[in-house]
Parts: C-alpha cells; sequence; structure tokens
C-alpha cells in the first residue's frame, strides 16, 4: 500500500494537527462562509482538504455535508466539486499522482536489485512522512481505514496501487501482470501495508517505515528465493 502518502498538496490542517472547530486557520487567515467579515475563499485544492478536516474532527466524517465544507471554505457547492469528485475522494489527497511517483521509482530501480527488496524500498518511500506529518497522516489513515464507508470507497484505489506492484512484478519476471504470481505479490504487499497500518494506527509511539520495512523483509523472504 498505502492509500495515501502525505505530500504538500495533499496535507490536511496546520501544524501538529491542530485546527479551529469553527473554521479552518490557513496561512494566518480564518476561512468560512461566503460573506463573512474578515473570512477569504480558499485558493487550492489544499487549502480546501484542510477545511474539510477541521469539520470532519469536529463532526465526523459521516455527518460533514458536501454544502458544509464548501461553505466553511467559503465556496460554492459547484466550486467543490471542481477540487474533488466527491467528499469521499478528500482524504485521499494526491494519491494518483504519488502513485505514478511510484510506478517511476519501480522502472528507475536498478536490476540487480532483488525483486522483493525493490518493491519494499518503492513501499516504503510511497508511503514516508516527516515527522512534523504524522498527525495529520494519522488522520488522514484513520478515516480511510476505520470508516466503513470511505474503506468500501477504497476499492478502485486499491486495485490501482495492486497494478502498479504486478506490472513491476512482471516486467522483472517475464509474467504476465494478470498472471497468478505477480497478482499474488501485489496483493499481499498490499496485506502487508494495511496490516503495517493498523499497527502504526494502534501504537502512536511507533514507527511507520520501520514497521513496513520489517512486515516487507518477511514477505520478500517467502516470496524472494522463488522469483529472483
Amino acid at each position: 500500500m498505502t492509500p495515501v502518502p502525505a505530500t504538500e498538496t495533499a496535507r490536511p490542517i496546520g501544524p501538529a494537527g491542530s485546527a479551529a472547530v469553527s473554521g479552518a486557520v490557513i496561512g494566518g487567515a480564518v476561512i468560512g462562509g461566503p460573506g463573512q467579515p474578515g473570512r477569504r475563499r480558499v485558493t487550492s485544492r489544499a487549502e480546501l482538504e484542510q477545511a474539510a478536516f477541521t469539520l470532519f474532527a469536529a463532526h465526523g466524517f459521516d455527518a460533514t455535508t458536501v454544502d458544509e465544507i464548501a461553505a466553511a471554505a467559503g465556496i460554492g457547492r459547484r466550486t467543490f466539486f471542481r477540487y474533488f469528485p466527491s467528499k469521499n475522494d478528500i482524504p485521499w489527497g494526491a494519491f494518483e499522482h504519488e502513485l505514478e511517483r511510484m510506478r517511476a521509482r519501480l522502472r528507475a530501480c536498478p536490476p540487480d536489485v532483488p525483486l522483493m527488496d525493490a518493491v519494499r524500498l518503492a513501499l516504503v518511500d510511497f508511503n514516508r512522512v516527516t515527522p512534523a506529518q504524522v498527525p495529520l497522516h494519522r488522520r488522514r489513515m484513520e478515516l480511510i481505514l476505520r470508516v466503513p464507508t470511505l474503506f468500501a470507497h477504497s476499492t478502485l484505489r486499491f486495485t490501482a496501487w495492486r497494478e502498479v506492484v504486478a506490472e513491476f512484478v512482471a516486467e522483472r519476471t517475464g509474467r504476465c501482470p494478470d498472471d497468478l504470481a505477480p497478482q499474488a505479490i501485489a496483493h499481499a504487499v498490499l496485506g502487508v501495508a494495511v496490516a503495517a497500518y493498523e499497527h502504526w494506527l494502534d501504537e502512536p509511539g511507533s514507527d511507520l517505515g520501520t514497521l513496513l520495512d520489517d512486515a516487507m523483509r518477511q514477505l520478500g523472504s517467502a516470496f524472494g528465493a522463488a522469483l529472483n
């Protein structure tokens, strides 16, 4: 996995995950409904995410509506949909962009690097977050993995993520991406990532990169000899 890396364009809320309940503080300015004195409209996708995450924290994901997010951001409903196809897409941030970066990283991996090591390194890199990003990324992943409506919504993105891994395995092994071995590895790697994230969410003091690296080393020991 992961569903969502914490990128500059995808980070919600403010420093250390803090946020105001009645309005999102962005760059020193407060955003809110149109026409409210001292408030301005959002000017980027990241700011709209920030407003949304503030409402999610205050009221819960399911209870927050698109209209409420748009009003808090000082934009109209139609403008909201220019940024996101639906409310369910907000927590995923810049997933598609990061997925392409992961694909490029796998393709650029030297051929002498064992297959499962290459996947492990790409997985850890895809999920890398700085210490300052950790509280925000944790909130994002808690939504994606623990809100049932969002987890169900994740199917297409998980499929796209597995396709990237399967394509790389197929290229390395001379198989087709739809063959059993590439698909089995892709599903297994996703399972490892989800398990590592669940452990990370349950253990606030744990390190995500270490968990992913350790879990992938164990998976690699099972698959590696048969594929390299």
